[in-house]
């Protein structure tokens, strides 16, 4: 089985979208607030949230994958935007859409949830939303924003105690977090570009400096994008580990954080499984994402990552089945049980 472990929902029914306009625009004029009317027009019909996911449908057909972990999309987060109450009634809408489309296509879909952000708010107000998902939906695991302020930067780094709370609650039931900023206001970063890769990046470096994982053993993490530039740098910060007298950089973090493959070209592939222990490798493709074009330089599809996971060839067949599916059963223990439910064994 392949499993991939990153994708967002992108191809959203026009009806979403037109709610949330309505909803940002009630943030300046309140009497253009979405209305009860507006809510009954969520409902979506079956037929259109299943048509609305066909391109995911055919490039899973495409590609060769099999099961797609969806959550809503990233940037439609925007945690930084109104109030907390918005950021409330839109993570439950957006969450409630993810369930109904995992519902419709169970072997298509398994869900991961966002959580009700917001600046400066304590990260207690995110556990019921947390709990609900999890226990009531079936999500797997969730998305974890570290700069709520939508780059800016304005809250307390990953391992202070502000995130406890979150922290608490994903051992318990026992599902990870993946790391991973939404939108940015701040006109130095390009979201995709600068602020989803400066984020993955800062998040392990603030997983070095501290000491989460004394405290949580069991937590898991989810870092995006590759690892951002940590791969590229890995020698950087294992001497930064070093001189912080951490212990080795695999053993003081690794039992803990799992990057995925959103990497786009075959290069950045061969680092990614040359330098980071296969066990913390997990496939994912974004799809469809970030870059969603075709490379004219191989006449594939960027974010196609499969075709370069099966072209590196210091990879053997136990360490492909890990990238593919093993390390995913692990990292999401919810999805290796579903799974297991459903009568497909982890070979």
């Amino acid at each position: 089985m392949i499993i991939d472990i990153h994708c967002h929902y992108t191809t959203e029914p026009q009806a979403l979208h037109l709610f949330r306009d309505k909803q940002l625009a009630g943030l300046a004029d309140p009497a253009r607030r979405p209305t009860v009317t507006d809510l009954a027009g969520l409902n979506i019909s079956d037929e259109v949230l299943i048509q609305s996911v066909q391109p995911q449908l055919k490039l899973q057909k495409d590609r060769g994958s099999d099961l797609t972990i969806f959550s809503p999309r990233a940037a439609g987060m925007a945690h930084h935007v109104g109030t907390e109450a918005v950021s409330k009634q839109w993570t439950t809408i957006s969450n409630d859409l993810i369930h109904r489309l995992c519902t419709l296509l169970p072997d298509n879909f398994v869900g991961v949830g966002q959580l009700p952000q917001f600046p400066g708010v304590t990260t207690k107000n995110c556990i019921a939303e947390l709990e609900r998902v999890v226990n009531e939906l079936g999500f797997v695991g969730v998305n974890l924003n570290p700069d709520p302020s939508g780059g800016h930067w304005s809250g307390p780094p990953l391992t202070d105690p502000h995130w406890y709370p979150i922290y608490e609650k994903l051992c318990e039931l026992d599902v990870p977090a993946m790391i991973h900023v939404s939108s940015c206001c701040n006109p130095n970063f390009h979201h995709t570009g600068a602020h989803y890769i400066n984020a993955d990046t800062t998040a392990f470096m603030q997983l070095i400096q501290g000491d989460l994982f004394k405290d949580f053993p069991t937590l898991k993490f989810v870092i995006p994008h590759g690892g951002g530039a940590v791969p590229f740098h890995w020698g950087r910060y294992r001497g930064l580990c070093l001189s912080m007298q951490k212990k080795p950089l695999v053993e003081y973090l690794m039992n803990n954080v799992f990057f995925d493959t959103c990497v786009y070209h075959l290069p950045g592939i061969e680092l990614l499984t040359k330098v980071i222990p296969i066990n913390n490798i997990m496939f994912a493709s974004e799809m469809k994402g970030a870059v969603p074009g075709i490379d004219p330089e191989t006449g594939h599809y960027f974010d196609d990552t499969k075709r370069y996971i099966d072209q590196v060839t210091t990879l053997d067949e136990a360490s492909r089945h890990k990238i593919f599916e093993g390390n995913a059963r692990k990292v999401y223990p919810r999805l290796d049980a579903l799974l297991k439910r459903r009568g497909h064994t982890n070979k």
